[in-house]
């Protein structure tokens, strides 16, 4: 089965809930140490994400089995294997859920085939909000709850962790730059969560791909764009290859953060202080991948241009305000068709409202003073 027709599908919800309850049933039967009795030895978990291995979104799922390997003194060994090593990327969800994983790394908005709503946490505009303010409204604001609630609506068995804010995401790789909205007009274009409705409306021919299945497609010329997510994984994954034009900044996935998840049979059978040491590392893992990708991509955006010859545009304001148009009539839509997905937007539009306003009060904007110390070199990329 391939991973397009998963997110195209709408999967039944009974069928879903089942599989979760009787992979439940049998991880139960089979009796975990720690559920049973007294652990006894180390406690081994295998893992997927849903990258390739040459990804440095893999690297950061295994930054973060790392630390909670290091931190709990071996007691607790996760293993993570990269995308498709035991299901496809868009099965995560129900692989963990069943207990045919112990947990994964990924997106939320890979599951957006099981309940849309959930691709709130990563796609759009996140009522202005950046992907640290987002976190922050999952973490102070309702957020969590409201992940665990969407999570028991579909019969997940999963224990969820959101971390990892993620820069701005490009439009992504184009054939020839865009300069207005009319240019997404039959283009064949891959994107994922409610980007899809997003880009469709927007008249796109719209194909969900995982990221190690985008690059391949674009070479067949089953793609005529493509966007996946930063300067580092997009030349990793060798979308200089296939195209020399980058179109830069952009609302359909402004704020967008990783998951981490536990079946949550196995997660909630863990000492308390285990499950203490895995919340800590969540957030050490956060800081530092956040850290790496300063470094990281801006290393790469340089290599792209002076390697690759790649060459960067703005996204021009008017596709920028179409975008925002268009995600007004989804969430109308959305709203009016799943009352989960009303709440949500609610609490968003609540938090934001207050710590944008904070935020955009506050904090100054930097591009004067790179122009200062760094002139010339400081130029924003070219207008599309």
């Amino acid at each position: 089965m391939s991973d397009t027709k998963e997110v195209e599908q709408k999967p039944s919800r009974r069928k879903f809930l089942a599989a979760a309850v009787t992979g439940s049933v049998g991880v139960a039967a089979a009796g975990f140490p720690m559920i049973a009795k007294a652990q006894a030895g180390p406690i081994s978990m295998r893992w997927q994400s849903t990258w390739p291995a040459k990804d440095i979104f893999h690297e950061y799922a295994l930054d973060f089995a790392k630390k909670v390997n290091d931190m709990t003194g071996g007691d607790l060994k996760i293993e993570v294997l990269p995308a498709g090593a035991v299901v496809p990327a868009f099965g995560l969800l129900e692989a963990v859920s069943k207990g045919t994983l112990d947990g994964g790394h990924g997106v939320l908005g890979y599951h957006y085939g099981k309940q849309n709503a959930l691709a709130l946490w990563n796609s759009g505009p996140a009522f202005a909000m950046d992907a640290n303010m987002l976190l922050s409204w999952h973490k102070y604001g309702g957020g969590k709850e409201l992940l665990a609630k969407l999570y028991a609506s579909i019969g997940g068995n999963v224990e969820s962790f959101l971390y990892g804010p993620m820069a701005t995401q490009p439009l992504g790789w184009f054939k020839k730059p865009v300069t207005k909205p009319e240019d997404f007009k039959g283009l064949k274009y891959r994107t994922n969560g409610l980007a899809i409705d997003m880009f469709t409306a927007m008249g796109a021919a719209v194909n969900a791909l995982p990221g190690g299945e985008i690059v391949p497609a674009m070479d067949r010329g089953l793609l005529d764009a493509a966007e996946f997510n930063n300067a580092t994984s997009d030349r990793l994954l060798g979308f200089p290859d296939v195209s020399k034009i980058c179109m830069l900044q952009s609302y359909h996935q402004s704020a967008e953060t990783f998951e981490i998840m536990f079946n949550k049979t196995k997660y909630d059978g863990l000492p308390a202080k285990m499950k203490a040491i895995i919340s800590g590392c969540v957030e050490a893992a956060s800081a530092d991948m956040s850290w790496k990708a300063i470094d990281r991509y801006s290393k790469d955006y340089i290599e792209l241009q002076t390697k690759d010859k790649v060459k960067f545009y703005k996204t021009p304001d008017s596709v920028l305000m179409e975008q925002l148009k268009v995600w007004d009539a989804i969430l109308e839509k959305k709203s009016g068709e799943n009352p989960l997905f009303k709440e949500i937007v609610a609490s968003q539009k609540a938090f934001a409202e207050r710590a944008v306003k904070w935020e955009q009060d506050t904090v100054i904007g930097r591009r004067m003073a790179m122009n200062h110390f760094f002139g010339a070199k400081a130029a924003a990329p070219k207008k599309g």
